[in-house]
């Protein structure tokens, strides 16, 4: 599936490792393992990951700072992080809330209910993987039914071309890059010409404006694509 959702997971715990990879992969999940802090940061910017399971004590560069370098950078404060820590006193859960993470969990923990939480900061981080609808303007996308309308029209996309309006749906006005797009609408197994994108771009464009309206896709110049 080129579209899974990807969980970048940084623990260097081999063992508690493969067992959150394995749950995850179970959960239908595309897990990115990282087994310290410094491994962490450059997978994160490898790989794009759209949400992040961090342990707090980890070699070379602890999870806390890992924390407070991705939720300082723009293109990456906004991918949640659910962090993993032994330290169960109010203090260091407020210190972790408090240097971005988007959730706490306490070792040891239930894999269960791990799994629920990284669910649900999916939901936030990329709503049209979780079956939802999607609004922008006059366009909706239904995730579920696979069905976008724009106005009153019904809109026939194909798959790829539906893949690229959940991606740029999820996060209006944000560019992703050419690069962005082939990871996550075609996979990183599957090799593509970046021209591809191009092309799958200007079709999304024709579907979209077949029945009247502006163009709402922004192609910027160096960068890439953006949605309004």
């Amino acid at each position: 599936m080129s579209d899974q959702p990807t969980v970048l997971l940084v623990e260097d715990e081999p063992a508690q490792r493969e067992v959150l990879r394995y749950n995850l992969e179970a959960e239908g999940f595309r897990v990115v393992p990282a087994e310290n802090g410094e491994e962490g940061l450059v997978l994160m910017d490898e790989e794009n990951p759209d949400v992040i399971v961090l342990d707090w004590m980890l070699p070379k560069v602890s999870g806390i700072e890992v924390c407070r370098q991705l939720k300082t950078r723009p293109e990456t404060r906004g991918v949640p992080i659910i962090m993993l820590s032994a330290r169960s006193e109010e203090v260091d859960k407020v210190r972790g809330l408090e240097t971005g993470a988007d959730d706490y969990v306490v070792k040891p923990y239930s894999v269960i209910e791990l799994m629920a939480r990284v669910r649900a900061q999916l939901r936030r981080a990329r709503p049209a993987a979780s079956g939802l609808v999607l609004e922008y303007e006059d366009i909706r996308l239904d995730s579920g039914s696979h069905r976008v309308t724009r106005g009153e029209d019904a809109l026939k996309l194909g798959p790829t071309e539906f893949r690229l309006l959940s991606t740029f749906m999820e996060k209006p006005g944000r560019v992703f890059t050419r690069e962005q797009l082939l990871d996550r609408v075609w996979g990183r197994d599957i090799y593509v010409d970046t021209r591809t994108v191009d092309v799958h771009v200007g079709r999304l464009r024709k579907a979209l404006c077949k029945h009247g309206g502006e163009d709402p896709l922004r192609t910027v110049r160096g960068a890439g694509y953006a949605l309004g």
